[in-house]
């Protein structure tokens, strides 16, 4: 068994690190520490780098595609983990799971059709729908003392009265950390199967679910929407592999894939990263030893968080996640606005998080952090927000 140290810190400026590397590009001091983007701060696993080196020192990378054994890899990762075995068919692979709700969008729907989210959501959501020429339609979550829950009376409303054609799902939902469980995924595809709605359901942090909160595949969940849904999944998050652009799109419905398909045809995009299709099978073969040690290691950066808020900074409410590697923060009790809270997080405490505004409306009191960071970053970090706030 290999151990790996995630408390070892990997210098990554000058890198050409967007996380790192781009502040002042962004708008931001070059000397705030960076804790917004969803990457990790930790090398990948072992047997990724293995296979990436052996395909390194073969020297050639031309177009490349993979054969029956990353279906397997992949196939058998899901069954093992969430009881759902996908057919070989069904798969088309995209560079990024954004860009394949964009494809969805632009092949399943019409410009100035409807297409709803759920929003406080990860804010590219916004921009796949807008940017194509289609309606947006919010189904705002409901929050409640710390928690968030679906308004189910209002989901079936905005999806009657605006004729939703689409709903991009977010599961596990970024940025609260919410993981569905199995009876409100059901919910959402009776009232999605009613009203003819094709679900494409964002699975890219399924990973990240706590064993408290295990995740369920959409398709698992309500198998009637199986032919109406599309699962999109990607080892970028799991494994800490998004600039190699490699994720897994099932599409179980003929018509839809090929219409999706087409579209991918029309966007100019083939072949995927030759070292991508590589990394991405060595991840789901061999890469499971470093996933179980480093979410152990992410659940002990969210017990540090909540202590520290706890008994240091009270003013901020953590909002307990279910899953992901984010932290959803509840910062009203400091009485600032969005641009003063801004201003405290950027200027004073020298950090770049993500403003809670760029996630929808009623989220400018909020700010999302980033746990994937060895714990003395996540230390300093929280040590320069109190700084900030208590003045020191």
């Amino acid at each position: 068994m290999t151990e790996y140290n995630f408390d070892n810190v990997t210098k990554r400026c000058n890198t050409n690190s967007l996380k790192y590397d781009f502040a002042e590009e962004q708008g931001y001091p070059a000397d705030v520490l960076p804790l917004w983007v969803a990457d990790m701060d930790f090398p990948a696993a072992q047997p990724i780098l293995d296979a990436l080196h052996k395909a390194v020192d073969h020297g050639i990378f031309g177009y490349s595609e993979v054969k029956s054994e990353y279906y397997q890899a992949v196939s058998k990762w899901f069954s093992r983990h969430f009881d759902w075995t996908p057919k070989s068919e069904w798969l088309v692979k995209t560079p990024g799971v954004v860009f394949a709700l964009s494809m969805a969008v632009r092949a399943l729907t019409e410009p100035k059709d409807s297409v709803m989210i759920q929003t406080p959501v990860y804010y590219p959501f916004f921009s796949v729908i807008r940017d194509n020429d289609r309606n947006l339609t919010e189904n705002e979550l409901i929050y409640t003392d710390g928690h968030y829950e679906i308004d189910f009376e209002d989901f079936e409303a905005k999806i009657r009265d605006n004729r939703v054609k689409l709903f991009i799902l977010c599961s596990p939902h970024n940025p609260i950390g919410r993981v569905w469980t199995r009876s409100e995924l059901q919910r959402i595809g009776e009232i999605c199967e009613k009203y003819g709605v094709i679900v494409a359901s964002d699975e890219i942090h399924c990973d990240f679910a706590f064993p408290d909160h295990p995740h369920t595949v959409f398709a698992v969940a309500y198998p009637n929407m199986e032919e109406r849904s599309i699962i999109c999944t990607a080892p970028s998050k799991s494994f800490n592999l998004a600039g190699l652009q490699t994720s897994n799109i099932w599409i179980p419905n003929k018509e839809y894939r090929q219409r999706f398909l087409k579209e991918m045809d029309r966007s100019g995009y083939s072949q995927l990263n030759t070292l991508g299709l590589v990394a991405a099978g060595a991840a789901y073969e061999k890469g499971e030893e470093w996933l179980s040690q480093c979410k152990i290691y992410l659940r002990g950066n969210l017990d540090f968080l909540r202590d520290f808020l706890r008994n240091r900074l009270p003013e901020i409410r953590l909002i307990e996640p279910e899953g992901t590697y984010f932290a959803w923060l509840d910062c009203s009790e400091l009485g600032l606005d969005s641009k003063e809270l801004k201003a405290l997080i950027v200027n004073k405490a020298k950090l770049w998080l993500d403003d809670g505004y760029i996630f929808g409306k009623n989220s400018a009191r909020f700010q999302r952090i980033v746990l994937a960071c060895p714990r003395i970053v996540l230390q300093q970090a929280l040590e320069q927000l109190e700084a900030a706030i208590h003045g020191a």
